[in-house]
């Protein structure tokens, strides 16, 4: 037998992502192509962009584009100005000043991510101070950190029977910095994976901690706008030196074309902060990855020149747009499925399901999701269809949590979203028929 070099030990021990996972089986079954797929696993959008990008685009090639001529350059690390005061626009739109505020333009938010990561959290073996994080939380912090050799400590929040995910008492937060000694807090307040909008009030609690123990506060803000509670959207942008004396020059936040935008495939974000030093160094850091695509870049730039009463404009739609699929989602699947336990949705593009209520304790929302990706399917007026959605257990930083749970992205057409409470009804039935040990509560099948 042919020997062949040896992988890493990081490598060896890599599993596929809990958000991509479930296409990859479907994508491998023999009867993919008669097999109709609503893919809510990942949030992966499917409507037009913002007019303005969608006329750069077509305009590529036009006389007046940069690229008339074939050429492609690469930008400055930080991005182009243009695409840099693109994202300051968006912010100003929201109402926030951005003067002081220092802007570097990356490969969607994920980069941005691995450099705030490298720039918070320390060296390797050696001052290392962790990023501490709510459970649950984003799948993709957890592997950045993996991979950069850096760690992930956590507070856990749980789905209550309500559908709220419960953020911890301020005095049990401050006893996990005590212990940890965490480099900075990371919040998401239009709440990946849980579809909550964290209230202002418990920002400010948070953002006061930082100050006081010296830390960093990081928001992801990728969903800045899209909450459906009709309260003020909690940015940390928004929070003044009045409110959280000290605050200032120890923000970053996280930006991303990706959703409010429509733009998944441009690549394109942007990490924001108002603290000279880090911003300038963060920029050193990212000069071996060169630059942000370039063709990206200037897509998203034509937003550097839209009014602010037009992106408001914008905002709403998307707002009435995403909680009009929502809202319905959200009461159908309860009635489908008398018991289950749905996250309330003030904001983002994703719900997630409990059915704890209904099964026993060894199930597993992971192997659910790869019967539905690999065999499931339900007939719906002459056609196959199955569902696609992602297990909770990978947006968990502890081994065990969120095993009845998984996240519902609302990101195909509505007339397909309209089916999958139906469906994932079905499947689940299925499911447990096939496994009657997993099921002693299920009734309504």
């Amino acid at each position: 037998m042919k020997k062949y070099p040896e992988l890493s030990t990081y490598y060896k021990s890599l599993k596929p992502s809990s958000i991509r996972e479930a296409a990859n089986l479907f994508d491998a079954r023999l009867d993919h192509d008669v097999v109709t797929v609503i893919n809510m696993a990942i949030g992966n959008v499917t409507l037009p962009m913002h007019p303005a990008m969608i006329q750069r685009m077509q305009s590529l090639g036009a006389l007046s584009s940069p690229f008339v001529e074939g050429i492609v350059p690469y930008t400055r690390t930080r991005g182009t100005d243009e695409t840099r005061q693109a994202f300051l626009n968006v912010l100003g739109a929201s109402g926030i000043d951005t003067n002081g505020l220092f802007c570097q333009v990356t490969e969607g938010a994920s980069q941005g991510m691995k450099l705030m990561i490298a720039g918070i959290c320390g060296s390797p073996g050696s001052g290392d101070k962790p990023l501490l994080v709510f459970d649950a939380t984003y799948t993709n912090y957890m592997a950045f950190a993996k991979s950069m050799g850096r760690r992930i400590v956590n507070v856990t929040r749980n789905l209550d029977q309500d559908g709220r995910f419960a953020l911890p008492n301020l005095k049990e937060l401050e006893t996990l910095v005590e212990k940890e000694d965490p480099s900075g807090i990371l919040v998401i307040p239009f709440d990946n994976p849980t579809g909550q909008h964290m209230r202002r009030s418990d920002l400010i609690k948070v953002a006061n901690l930082c100050v006081e123990h010296n830390l960093w506060l990081v928001s992801d803000e990728a969903y800045r706008e899209l909450n459906y509670d009709g309260k003020p959207h909690a940015s940390i942008w928004t929070l003044k030196e009045t409110e959280v004396p000290g605050i200032a020059g120890r923000r970053i936040s996280l930006e991303s074309t990706s959703k409010v935008w429509n733009a998944c495939g441009l690549r394109i974000g942007a990490m924001i902060t108002d603290n000279r030093q880090f911003f300038e160094k963060s920029v050193f850091e990212n000069m071996a990855n060169l630059c942000a695509n370039v063709i990206g870049q200037h897509i998203f730039g034509a937003l550097a020149h839209e009014p602010h009463t037009g992106i408001q404009k914008w905002f709403q739609k998307q707002r009435d747009y995403y909680s009009g699929v929502i809202f319905h989602f959200v009461e159908s699947i309860k009635e489908e499925i008398p018991g289950i336990i749905v996250s309330r949705p003030d904001a983002a593009i994703y719900t997630v399901v409990d059915v704890r209520n209904l099964v026993n304790d060894n199930f597993n929302a992971s192997e659910f999701v790869q019967f539905c990706a690999k065999e499931g399917k339900v007939k719906i007026e002459n056609q196959f269809y199955t569902i696609l959605v992602s297990p909770m257990g990978g947006f968990y930083n502890n081994p065990g949590e969120g095993d009845t749970q998984m996240r519902i992205a609302f990101v195909d057409p509505p007339e397909m979203v309209e089916k999958a409470p139906k469906i994932f009804s079905q499947l689940l039935c299925e499911f447990l028929e096939l496994y009657p040990n997993l099921n002693n509560k299920l009734i309504y099948c």
